[in-house]
């Protein structure tokens, strides 16, 4: 086996690479920086980004640090069909959920968080649950992006890991902290024609600097009877199926994704997340590839650690210019998604806490502001110090995962179905939460009478995944009968077998349990909601402030209050 040691670029010339990349990211904030503020624009540009930002904005923040790592690993590990389970999965999630975005901008076109339109639909409750669920996902996410970078620049510089970490926080911190979202999708757009640029000349690269199609051919028989096949069952139900299940919860939960979609004007929602599904998938699956060509090498990772391998293939096979690129392609992935946490982070305080609980529906524009640019620095600092201490977050990110799968059927159903109530929300959230921490860490043992319950609301959670994927693009009826066949269907083969894999039963158990919890109390009320008054309720803030002014007949934005009223 093969086992190299890491190239290192001087400590000049990675200085100058990241005092250029977040010098020049900054240049490019200035321009777009406005003397006085609006809310509505600092949170989502108004809702009338168009589809070129949009879609470069959607890739760049679905690709973060974490996707290049985890999909060279699943092809490093499974081979052929690692990397496409990888990247395929993902960009079939963004595809997902543009039809149900459609929903949520219909009814609300003027939202700034789903929380927001949540707590329109339901109450405080359930829009708490959703607003803490994104303010602890966006902190972990930036503390992992932060932490591959100080992990990047110890690896391939003399710069230590905390000088890398404090270099990506404050770097991401001073081009988002003035515009925020406006900023992050302008920035977005520069960082993904970088990071694509990047990755043609790397990948390619690195392939033929490995030996090309001479070495592929040559090496293709030393793969495993699994590693070899297309349709691995050991990579479907080890990665496929659990990372199915994840982004699926991952593409309704979480602010970023919820961000860009209130962003983008209404028209182009479809085509925005048609280009980003597409975008997302090629630029990732091409990554993946570097972990498979590391099999075919017989690279060994670096201390035995997974995300080595890429960083290593860079070394082993770039010239150092190469080199310079691939550092480029990673601190650009990882700021891109870091700068969409920041602004998700300051779009759940400024309207979720501040606007909607602490100013008790009546906010002051300006204090939002405020309480939008406190947010970015005060996660920025405990970004950087939680990914200083190394901390292993495994257990939180699976943790935020499973509350993200509990709530996505009571959320989508929430804006179909107007028997759903609060209670049925809040306790489908609830139940689905427990069980599902109970299963992952085997709180109780996962055998006899305690298993078969287990797989058997698994198999109601697959149900519940494969209906919702239906529901998206076809009918109720088609929808709701497929879901019904696959539930009942599974469990013959499911029982008995899926108690091996704690992951998959955990994430399948968190969708089963939450859609049989919020249906069951949902048929036993009658109330009724009218969905008209969510474009009432959920407003935007520009035009309250408007309202307040022609109250008191102020002149506001250069033109009589009366007029704007």
């Amino acid at each position: 086996m093969q086992e190299a040691d890491f190239f290192q670029l001087s400590t000049s010339t990675a200085l100058l690479l990241l005092v250029g990349f977040y010098g020049l990211t900054f240049l490019l904030s200035l321009a777009i920086g406005k003397k006085k503020e609006n809310v509505d624009g600092y949170m989502v540009s108004n809702n009338a980004v168009g589809f070129g930002l949009s879609a470069a904005s959607m890739i760049a923040t679905w690709i973060w640090a974490a996707s290049f790592y985890a999909s060279a690993t699943s092809g490093y590990r499974y081979g052929l069909s690692g990397p496409l389970h990888y990247g395929l999965w993902g960009a079939l999630m963004i595809l997902f959920i543009y039809p149900y975005g459609r929903r949520f901008r219909q009814l609300a076109p003027k939202a700034h968080t789903l929380a927001e339109v949540v707590q329109a639909r339901h109450g405080t409750s359930s829009q708490l649950i959703m607003a803490v669920s994104n303010l602890i996902g966006s902190c972990i996410s930036l503390m992992v992006n932060f932490t591959a970078a100080g992990a990047l620049v110890s690896i391939l510089s003399p710069l230590s890991f905390i000088q890398g970490v404090l270099i990506a926080g404050l770097g991401v911190l001073s081009y988002t902290l003035w515009s925020g979202f406006r900023a992050s999708v302008m920035t977005d757009f520069a960082q993904l024609i970088a990071m694509i640029l990047a990755a043609v000349v790397i990948i390619p690269l690195i392939f033929f600097n490995a030996g090309g199609t001479d070495m592929l051919m040559a090496n293709l028989g030393s793969l495993s009877a699994e590693q070899g096949d297309f349709f691995s069952t050991t990579a479907i139900l080890e990665q496929g199926a659990p990372y199915f299940v994840a982004v699926l919860a991952y593409a309704i939960g979480n602010q970023t994704i919820a961000q860009r979609l209130f962003a983008v004007r209404e028209d182009l929602i479809k085509s925005t997340f048609l280009t980003a599904t597409i975008g997302y998938g090629a630029v990732v699956i091409g990554l993946g590839m570097l972990g498979l060509l590391a099999l075919l090498v017989g690279l060994e990772p670096h201390g035995g650690d997974m995300n080595n391998i890429i960083p290593q293939m860079a070394s082993t096979y770039l010239p150092p210019f190469g080199i310079a690129l691939f550092f480029i392609l990673v601190v650009g992935s990882l700021s891109s998604t870091a700068d969409s946490d920041l602004s998700a982070l300051s779009a759940i305080m400024m309207t979720d806490v501040y606007g909607k609980n602490l100013a008790r529906g009546k906010p002051d524009p300006k204090r939002m502001l405020w309480w939008g640019r406190a947010t970015m620095v005060v996660a920025t600092m405990l970004g950087v110090i939680f990914a200083s201490l190394r901390l292993d977050i495994l257990v939180m990110l699976v943790f935020v995962g499973a509350l993200w799968g509990a709530i996505v059927f009571p959320v989508i159903v929430s804006f179909y179905w107007d028997r759903v109530t609060n209670k049925a929300f809040t306790s489908a959230v609830i139940a689905a939460v427990l069980l599902f921490t109970t299963a992952r860490f085997e709180l109780l043992p996962l055998e006899g009478a305690v298993a078969v319950f287990f797989e058997l609301c698994a198999s109601m959670g697959m149900g519940v995944v494969i209906g919702l994927m239906t529901f998206a693009f076809f009918n109720r009826k088609i929808a709701i009968a497929l879901g019904v066949l696959v539930a009942f269907g599974s469990m013959p083969f499911v029982v008995g077998f899926l108690r091996d894999y704690a992951v998959l039963l955990s994430s399948l158990t968190a969708y089963g349990v939450s859609a049989v919890v919020c249906v069951a109390i949902s048929l036993r009320s009658k109330e009724r909601f009218d969905f008209d008054v969510l474009a009432e309720r959920v407003t935007s803030f520009h035009q309250d402030e408007k309202a307040a002014a022609a109250k008191h007949g102020v002149v506001l934005n250069g033109g009589p209050a009366a007029a704007n009223a």
